[in-house]
């Protein structure tokens, strides 16, 4: 690991070039200041020529193993990788003496996700989760309110993560091998878990639903979730890619009012355009019609509440707060730990639609 001063870029090796690496993670750390993608590993030749194109000076490793040997030369590791690989990849790069970043789920189990932690702990390093989803522009809005109080004590949150790919695209992610941890609850469901446990706390209590419901689907692709929490809140969460009619983003109703917000942060969009944070353009900034409304007793698809500006979306803002907290200049943006909250709620979800029972947790 190289030895920094706040004048001298901290130097990253991305470990995976396909979705994860190519379209979220190289062009935040390209667009961060005091952050150099210096090496991304990928066995594909294709992926490497389109990192050397996209990156000019980039290096390209063929294997992780390379990484290691240059850990003096680097001073983070992002691992982008397929799910299954999180748990090995994060542990080698640690005991290399490397800090890391680990796309979400960071393991299939909170009990590997709890032993990095502990390794994290004792090497002295970083060790972080990619739930860039706590920077959409609709959670950062919602989230904000909740704080002010504009909806009194929330009593329900419901939140939809939904698709319409009535096809399979095949790949790892639909697989039904438990060993590639694919389905949507540990992919989409990583994300509206997390969200909810941000704004709501602990969770006591899981029921859910799963279901394979494509021809020739193998992992779950229709899922729901309700999670009590500690504090009395109930959240009901769904991650789908069969949905013909996309459902709101966000239903919040509290005891004086409730917000409602339909479509997605535009930033994965904006990403897969190829466009990147620091240019012309506003980033993370949606259209006046796609605001959520605030209100009571009435219904927004007829104009009812009053229309709430979204905050901007922001998941530069992830990796300016890992090059701080790698400086010493604040804190681990997403912890380990709270990785492990979030996959106690996907295990106990797993165990429910299973069983057809509803978990107690704690």
């Amino acid at each position: 690991m190289t030895t920094a001063t706040p004048r001298t870029p901290l130097r990253v090796g991305l470990v995976g070039y396909g979705l994860a690496g190519s379209v979220f993670h190289a062009p935040l750390i390209a667009a961060t200041d005091g952050l150099v993608l210096d090496t991304v590993t990928t066995g594909n030749p294709e992926r490497a020529a389109q990192a050397r194109a996209e990156f000019p000076g980039v290096r390209v490793a063929a294997s992780p193993d390379e990484l290691w040997d240059r850990a003096d030369e680097l001073d983070l590791v992002v691992v982008a990788s397929p799910n299954k690989t999180h748990v090995p990849l994060a542990d080698a790069a640690l005991r290399a003496g490397l800090p890391v970043v680990v796309d979400k789920p960071i393991a299939g189990t909170a009990a590997e996700a709890r032993e990095l932690a502990a390794l994290a702990e004792e090497r002295g390093l970083l060790l972080s989760v990619f739930q860039n989803r706590r920077w959409d522009n609709d959670f950062r809005t919602l989230r904000a309110l909740v704080a002010d109080g504009a909806l009194g004590t929330v009593q329900r949150f419901e939140s939809r993560f939904e698709r319409w790919r009535p096809r399979l695209k095949g790949g790892w992610r639909e697989s039904g091998a438990p060993e590639e941890i694919g389905g949507l609850l540990y992919d989409l469901g990583s994300h509206v878990v997390d969200q909810a446990l941000v704004l709501f706390g602990p969770a006591v209590q899981v029921y859910a639903e799963s279901d394979v419901r494509r021809p020739g689907a193998e992992a779950d692709d229709d899922t729901f979730l309700a999670v009590t929490h500690a504090n009395g809140v109930r959240s009901h969460l769904y991650v789908s890619a069969t949905t013909a009619q996309l459902g709101p983003r966000f239903r919040v109703l509290g005891e004086h009012a409730g917000y409602v917000k339909y479509g997605l942060d535009p930033q994965e969009a904006a990403l897969r355009e190829g466009h990147r944070p620091g240019g012309d353009d506003p980033w993370g900034v949606e259209p006046e019609e796609l605001w959520g409304r605030l209100g009571a007793g009435e219904s927004p698809l007829t104009g009812g509440g009053d229309p709430v500006e979204s905050l901007p979306g922001d998941y530069p803002a992830y990796y300016a707060a890992v090059a701080a907290a790698l400086r010493g200049d604040g804190p681990n943006p997403v912890t380990a730990l709270e990785a492990a909250a979030t996959l106690d709620v996907l295990e106990a979800a797993r165990r429910s639609a299973r069983e057809g029972v509803t978990v107690r947790l704690g």
